[in-house]
């Protein structure tokens, strides 16, 4: 990892029955967003105290690679036209994060 770095922590819940669905989509996603050049990890698990709950944690060499990201066509294919439409809430967290 570089010495600082751009992190994203996400928190999807999606709505009843639709778990699996986003799983299978967010396998989808991952793949190609590991592709991206600023993409420094992309992993994502369910949450142990609420498994219906699915934290995904996103790094990425800078800001601008984030947005970048968000500009992707496999972001709005996959992340905002099939996923969201199946969630009931989600939130983030952006920070500048730096190895200690």
């Amino acid at each position: 990892m570089p010495e600082s770095f751009f992190q994203v922590i996400a928190r999807y819940q999606p709505r009843e029955g639709q778990l699996e669905t986003v799983l299978g989509l967010l396998a989808e996603l991952t793949a190609a967003t590991r592709r991206e050049p600023a993409c420094l990890s992309f992993e994502y698990f369910r949450n142990v105290e609420n498994p219906e709950e699915i934290v995904i944690v996103e790094c990425f060499v800078d800001a601008a690679g984030f947005a970048a990201h968000r500009e992707a066509e496999h972001f709005t294919r996959i992340g905002v036209e099939q996923i969201v439409p199946l969630l009931q809430a989600r939130s983030s967290s952006k920070v500048v994060a730096t190895p200690v």
